[in-house]
């Protein structure tokens, strides 16, 4: 009989030097073994190499078998006991380590069961790097997903990116892989050194659960906690946002405002000037252009990879809690860009993360998105969805995020997104309706607003897809709100029209409210609306400089009493020129250079604060019944009139445009009572940098009906104008 040894087999040597051993586990450690517990370990550089049970005792000397740093030895000393520490010696002088071999896992069969079922709501808090203290010892937790590979090593500054020092544990249920690294902390630089089913080692890939990321050119991830930020501000009360005052400031955070040479603003620099700017300016909520780290400026953030990491650009995710912070303090909503629709293919993100299509769709017609050249998720994958599902709710959770805007929304939701025909798979029925992507952003709505009720979920949805805005159980897809394109795209050709010839395009300005109350809809004049060769707001104005700043004054005093919630993109609301660059600042220089900038953005600034202050402007943005046309058909002078209506008590607001240079004098208008009706708002005022022609104040209404009102009143309509006049019951002339 041959004699018991505890001696591993030359070939499982060789796999371990080699980094090709299908579980490195099963022979680094302590083992017991029919000849006695032994102990073996990997240490390249080492020339000897003990063994140091906890208790002190004579430390185990190890046998080097292979001379790149395999160690073996038996140790009797440790039976029954466990834990043990590594000291290792060569011509350089000698170092003690714990041996990452020597630690059980830290993940369990309920992790892996909730990953495969798809519902691991706090898949953040298991999976990525995570500093910890396990069994007794500090050090990072690293686990990944990756159920194809065939090896998965984390390398990095740590152990000199050598993908044989810590060989990780594969969970062969979930195709999780996992170690714990003793004596690594916060700061370290990491990747995954993946070895592909076919045997192929892979580009170094960055860990998909990241929490920071390298500044660009540079791609690792960098080991940081996220799981213990002091907020002081206190999160706002869940309500019906439907009802409530929403005025967005949209913002890439990147050229806002530059700093000396122009370097990025920190997130701490940021607070001290985006914050005040925004709430002082009236806004209600910023939306950040994504944060998610992503290689290339030129995405704008759209084209992310490091789906829980705040780009290093602006700071440590710290910096970017502070920053949010910072906004509640002030009494703004923060608001970030998600974008779950599609990745980059760059080597060290998603793409064929594990050697196979494992976070895409495996075959290109419903994998690859053509107009960007990316990667579209597989939404029919489990896995998939909850990792998605899980970085929504990790923003949401770990930074106190309020809202999620939902990009591409429309691309997610056809399979024949920009294809020809040929081009795409049908779904199930033969139609051409992403059945599966429907299911995750239902999920993803439900699961959002049942674990945090208040949260805003908006959609950017371009087409006419059926109740965007209804809850999951009436059919819809279950978002808060959804981005009014067709109100934009019309409103803004018209304004882009000589005056001559608005009369003959009327309805682009009245078009808008035959579907207004479809869904809950946000009006947008966001990034999309100033780039590639768009221009600017102003730029797209009709006329000369006057002409312009008056029909930008006028344009948004129209949208901002237009039912629907706010938002507009940086720079607009001052007038900015040319078309927005991602590289520079936005040119703040032009309010010190003409007075029409400085008006325009008073003006904004005053309606922000008539919007919020009166409940007629904002408490039925999505309901008919705060609305009523008193003048739709006057194409012939370009001018429009309607009522807002508030709940009871709420004082009414009558809003005329006129969008001629044409003033109009004794122009009648119904009014639902007669009265004084005080001009609360007159974009024509001197201090925008208008003409200052108005009503004195006000106009008193008397009993004579018109338009299907009791009452009316007449008044002066400055050119390329628009007028806000709130009924003062007690007031007087």
């Amino acid at each position: 009989m041959a004699q018991a040894t505890f001696r591993a087999s030359d070939e499982d040597v060789a796999a371990i030097v080699g980094a090709r051993h299908a579980d490195a586990f099963a022979i680094l450690g302590l083992h017991d073994t029919a000849a006695g517990p032994v102990v073996r370990a990997f240490v390249p550089g080492a020339l000897t190499l003990s063994a140091i049970p906890a208790d002190g005792t004579a430390a185990i000397m190890l046998a080097r078998r292979h001379p790149d740093g395999f160690f073996e030895g038996a140790a009797r000393a440790l039976a029954g006991r466990r834990r043990y520490r590594l000291e290792a010696a060569n011509d350089g002088g000698a170092w003690a380590l714990d041996d990452p071999y020597a630690f059980g896992p830290v993940l369990g069969p309920t992790d892996d069961y909730l990953l495969v079922e798809g519902t691991h709501r706090e898949l953040y808090g298991r999976l990525g790097a995570h500093p910890r203290l396990h069994e007794g010892v500090e050090g990072v937790h690293f686990a990944v997903w990756a159920p194809h590979a065939r090896r998965v090593s984390v390398v990095g500054d740590f152990n000199a990116w050598d993908g044989r020092r810590h060989q990780m544990r594969k969970r062969v249920d979930s195709g999780l892989w996992e170690i714990f690294a003793p004596a690594v902390g916060e700061g370290a630089v990491y990747k995954y050194e993946i070895v592909g089913p076919d045997g192929a080692l892979l580009p170094l890939k960055a860990d998909p659960f990241g929490f920071a990321g390298e500044l660009r050119p540079s791609t690792a991830s960098v080991v940081a906690r996220t799981d213990g930020f002091a907020f002081a501000a206190a999160a706002p009360a869940p309500g019906d946002p439907r009802r409530a005052p929403m005025a967005i400031y949209e913002v890439h955070l990147g050229s806002w405002r530059r700093g000396e040479e122009n370097r990025f603003l920190t997130y701490d620099e940021l607070a001290d000037t985006l914050v005040p700017y925004a709430a002082g300016m009236g806004f209600t909520h910023l939306e950040l252009m994504p944060v998610s780290e992503h290689p290339l400026d030129d995405s704008w953030g759209y084209q992310p990879i490091g789906l829980f990491a705040p780009t290093r650009r602006f700071g440590d995710p710290a910096g970017f809690a502070r920053f949010v912070d910072r906004a509640h303090a002030a009494g703004l909503g923060v608001l970030l860009d998600w974008v779950p629709a599609h990745f980059p293919t760059d080597v060290h993100g998603l793409s064929h993360f594990d050697g196979t299509a494992l976070y895409e769709h495996a075959d290109p017609r419903r994998g690859f998105h053509p107009d960007w050249n990316t990667a579209i998720y597989d939404f029919g994958r489990r896995e998939v969805v909850n990792v998605l599902a899980a970085n929504a709710l990790y923003w949401l959770d770990r930074f106190r995020i309020d809202g999620l805007r939902v990009d591409a929304v429309a691309s997610m939701l056809y399979l024949d997104y920009s294809r020809k025909a040929g081009e795409w798979l049908p779904n199930e029925q033969g139609g051409n309706e992403n059945t599966q992507a429907v299911a995750f952003l239902r999920h993803v709505n439900g699961l959002v607003h049942g674990e945090r009720p208040g949260t805003l979920m908006i959609a950017e949805e371009s087409t006419a897809w059926p109740g965007v805005s209804l809850p999951p159980e009436a059919g819809g897809l279950g978002f808060n709100f959804k981005w009014n394109m067709g109100w934009m795209n019309d409103t803004l050709a018209y304004m882009a029209l000589d005056p001559v010839h608005r009369r003959w395009h009327h309805d682009r300005l009245t078009f808008g409210l035959l579907y207004a109350f479809s869904e809950n809809f946000v009006l947008p004049i966001s990034h999309d609306e100033v780039v590639h060769g768009k221009g600017s707001v102003i730029g797209r104005m009709a006329g000369d400089d006057w002409q312009k700043f008056a029909s930008a004054r006028a344009y948004y005093a129209f949208m901002w009493a237009h039912p629907g919630k706010k938002l507009l993109f940086m720079g607009q609301e001052f007038g900015q020129r040319r078309e927005w660059a991602f590289r520079q600042s936005l040119d703040w220089h032009l309010l010190d250079e003409n007075p029409l900038h400085g008006g325009l953005q008073a003006l904004v600034r005053d309606l922000n604060h008539a919007y919020r202050d009166r409940p007629a402007l904002h408490a039925r943005d999505c309901e008919p019944e705060g609305f009523r046309w008193i003048v739709v058909d006057d194409a012939a002078q370009s001018v429009v009139a309607w009522l807002r209506l508030g709940g009871e008590g709420d004082r009414p607001v009558a809003v005329v445009c006129n969008f001629t240079p044409v003033p109009r004098h004794g122009y009648r208008i119904g009014l639902p009572a007669a009265g004084r009706w005080r001009e609360v708002l007159n974009t024509d005022a001197t201090s925008y940098g208008g003409s200052g022609l108005g009503n004195l104040g006000g106009i008193d209404a008397t009993d004579e009906p018109s338009h299907g009102f009791p009452a009316s009143a007449t008044l002066t309509l400055p050119p390329l104008a628009a007028l806000y006049l709130e009924y003062d019951p007690g007031g007087t002339p």
